[in-house]
């Protein structure tokens, strides 16, 4: 290939701390690693102009890499840098790109850190930077803990403007005419005299061109797309049934295939008896993978109906058999011993509770499947001494490093394909899907094998959201919380997580009381403890984490201390609060929902706060009380997310985070018998119905100047507001999730 056909640099930028324009918008210029991806494999004519940016005579096309699983993370990505590149909405073409340490996360270690949102002493910044510095040097390419858009804001919007600045002077070495009277608009550099030189015109002159070391981001008042409502790119095509899932996937030669390994997570196989299978039609091969079997057939129904008749004899579990045995480990661990962390201790929470008036309570959370609609599934084809492996992911670089422990190959050999997700809230942070679809590879080289879990095999092999227990003492004095002593116990997500990549914790896991230590109450005496349960069935991170069960152990019990002490709900909240964008929260709450007027006969108001992945979060569930059960009326939710780069996205992450939270905390739990999860399907694992959606009311506040990500921090409140208002409705105070377990819905 000749020089002029890609940019040979070996240096990128990407966001950090230099100033252009006398705005500190940040490059950092990495001279070492990580190069910049694209440089790999581009064609004839191609430029990379930074790892986000590929030109071509067909146009521009944006890497997109933090994944798709339905936030519409592609579009919001995209939108960065066609702000600063002048790009029309409608030529933007995507590409997630390869996988890339280029692409790392500065954002996502923050959350594991033992400081609070709300903190930001010169400790909590220092650590913050050092947790960027992390991101890089481990090349953590990840998807979640709502860090796209935090992380993105500024790397991309620099990806884009330095892409323009190569374009024109690129326009000004074709032309002659001076840089400084170039423009860029629609796609195109403009000329004085009104001539439009296409960006894909100008794509083998900018092939030589390295990039400026500064940029100038343009001024909000220019923006055309950032702070209004955009049509995601996704968008046709999901509404027209033309969108390409994994699963959709399908190549010449492809061969079909489905698993069956031990529902007793980590049991392993006895034996098993594939005779009847064999004979099946459409089967080509029964192979033998970890702790199952693996079936390939000639499609994928056939696949599925020869594994229903494989006989197995699976080994015993390596947890306690059933839910109450295992809620009895969790309810053993409240000892000195299992302690995992103190974050919060202020006060004297042993001398105010001392004598009579304690009060006190226990709290229980279930595990919850991730049962995104899109079960789990690959197409890995092994041929040649070549690995290509088709799926959803959000840990590509986990991935490919797994890919080249199983097969021996080079990275330059393994080739991974993202694809966009059917859903996720969590599983595909996960691979062992792919390491099934890879032994079945390894045994069948080839053609291309798409692997597809049965949505059975979906639920019963998820790593799950893990169950907790929370042990509450507390106290009031003169109308007033006065002490909050709060303990949880709860398997560690990011050990169990960290240990199937082979990697462990360094310290405390801040999961196990996310949501709960780092909440910006005053409180006298207030007391928050984390305790490590010993691991029982694998658990992964689910939408929110520890915030997810946390809100509800936290803020129910807080609702209890307060209505003990003969207080408002809502005043004694804001008068403990001393972090005033949450207090704004809350007061935003109040007014929307008319908080303190009379809901009426039957109904109640039930408010519920908090503060998670920096995001203050307040709910108000209103419901009424009919004869046949619990309806929920309205709910009115109060956010402050710092900035809204598109508003009607942020719309629908709000209020899909608060279906989710209601649906599951109405009906859902991942119960346990023999060792095997019991909810197989939907019918057992129940979403809120369509009729059950109440009218949702949204307001976004920008009181700060913090980017951050929304697709979670509204889970965590659904379920203790809904609990509250069940109980300002009845009088019936609700411990234990799923409330249906206690409460009818209609």
């Amino acid at each position: 290939m000749s020089r002029a056909g890609k940019i040979a640099r070996r240096t990128f930028l990407i966001g950090s701390a230099a100033v252009a324009g006398g705005v500190a918008f940040g490059i950092y210029a990495y001279k070492r690693t990580p190069t910049n991806p694209l440089l790999r494999n581009l064609g004839d004519g191609q430029a990379a102009l930074t790892p986000y940016v590929r030109l071509d005579q067909s146009g521009v096309t944006i890497i997109t890499p933090r994944a798709d699983v339905g936030q519409g993370a592609y579009s919001v990505q995209a939108a960065l840098v066609a702000e600063e590149l002048d790009l029309p909405w409608e030529q933007i073409k995507v590409d997630p790109g390869p996988p890339s340490a280029a692409y790392y996360n500065g954002k996502v270690l923050a959350e594991g850190l033992p400081f609070a949102a709300t903190d930001n002493g010169p400790l909590a910044r220092n650590a913050r930077v050092l947790g960027d510095v992390g991101g890089k040097f481990l090349g953590l390419q990840i998807t979640g803990g709502s860090s796209t858009v935090p992380d993105a804001y500024e790397k991309l919007r620099v990806a884009g403007a330095v892409a323009r600045e190569v374009l024109l002077l690129a326009a000004a070495r074709q032309t002659g005419i001076a840089k400084a009277d170039l423009r860029t608009r629609n796609g195109a550099v403009v000329t004085p005299d009104g001539r439009s030189l296409s960006y894909a015109s100008l794509a083998a002159t900018a092939a030589q061109i390295d990039p400026p070391a500064t940029a100038t981001l343009k001024p909000e008042s220019e923006w055309r797309y950032l702070g209004k409502s955009m049509r995601r790119i996704d968008m046709v095509a999901k509404c027209t049934g033309t969108a390409v899932f994994g699963i959709d996937l399908r190549m010449p030669g492809m061969v079909y295939a489905t698993v069956r390994t031990n529902p007793r997570l980590g049991g392993g196989m006895k034996n098993h008896d594939p005779s009847a299978a064999a004979a099946s039609k459409g089967v080509l091969k029964i192979v033998p993978i970890t702790a199952g079997v693996g079936v390939i057939a000639d499609n994928t129904w056939r696949a599925f109906k020869a594994a229903n008749v494989i006989k197995f004899d699976w080994g015993p579990a390596p947890y306690p058999p059933t839910t109450a045995a295992m809620f009895e480990t969790v309810g053993t661990s409240f000892v000195p011993a299992r302690q995992d962390s103190r974050f919060k201790n202020e006060g004297n929470i042993e001398a105010a509770l001392t004598g009579t008036g304690v009060i006190e309570a226990e709290y229980k959370v279930p595990y919850l499947a991730h049962a995104p609609l899109e079960p789990m599934n690959a197409v890995v084809q092994l041929k040649d001494g070549r690995l290509d492996i088709w799926t959803g992911t959000q840990i590509p670089m986990f991935m490919m490093a797994m890919a080249a422990s199983m097969t021996g190959l080079r990275a330059e050999n393994i080739h991974l394909h993202a694809q966009m997700s059917g859903g996720s809230f969590g599983a595909r942070l996960e691979d062992d899907y792919v390491r099934q679809a890879i032994e079945l590879a390894k045994a069948f080289p080839g053609p291309p094998i798409k692997m597809t879990w049965t949505r059975e095999e979906d639920m019963t092999h998820d790593f799950p959201r893990p169950l907790a227990m929370a042990r509450m003492r507390g106290a009031v004095k003169d109308g007033h919380v006065d002490a909050y002593d709060l303990s949880i116990a709860c398997p560690s997500v990011t050990a169990s997580q960290l240990g199937r990549q082979n990697l462990s914790i360094p310290g405390p896991d801040v999961a196990i009381v996310a949501g709960a230590w780092d909440q910006p109450f005053k409180i006298p005496n207030y007391r928050v403890t984390g305790y490590r349960v010993p691991e029982l069935v694998p658990v992964s991170s689910w939408r929110s984490v520890g915030a997810s069960g946390n809100g509800f152990l936290h803020d129910g019990f807080l609702d209890e201390l307060i209505h003990a002490a003969g207080a408002d709900p809502l005043k004694e909240r804001l008068r403990l609060c001393w972090h005033e964008p949450s207090r704004k929260v809350l007061e935003a709450v109040g007014e929307m929902s008319s908080w303190g007027s009379d809901p009426g006969k039957d109904r109640g108001r039930g408010i519920a706060f908090t503060l998670s992945f920096g995001v203050p979060a307040a709910e108000v569930v209103e419901v009424t009380n009919t004869p046949h059960g619990i309806r929920i009326d309205k709910v009115f939710v109060a956010v402050e997310v710092g900035r809204v780069l598109d508003p009607k996205n942020f719309d629908n992450q709000v209020r899909g985070g608060v279906i989710w939270g209601l649906g599951h905390a109405m009906n859902a739990e991942l119960t346990h018998a023999d060792g095997i999860a019991q909810q197989t399907n939907y019918h057992a694992f129940e979403a809120m119905r369509l009729y059950q959606v109440p009218l949702i009311e949204v307001r976004a506040l920008t009181n700060t100047n913090e980017v951050r990500g929304i697709g979670e921090p509204t889970v965590p409140p659904a379920a203790p507001a809904l609990a509250n208002a069940i109980f300002a409705a009845t009088g019936k105070r609700i411990r234990e999730l799923p409330l249906n377990k206690h409460i009818d819905f209609v």
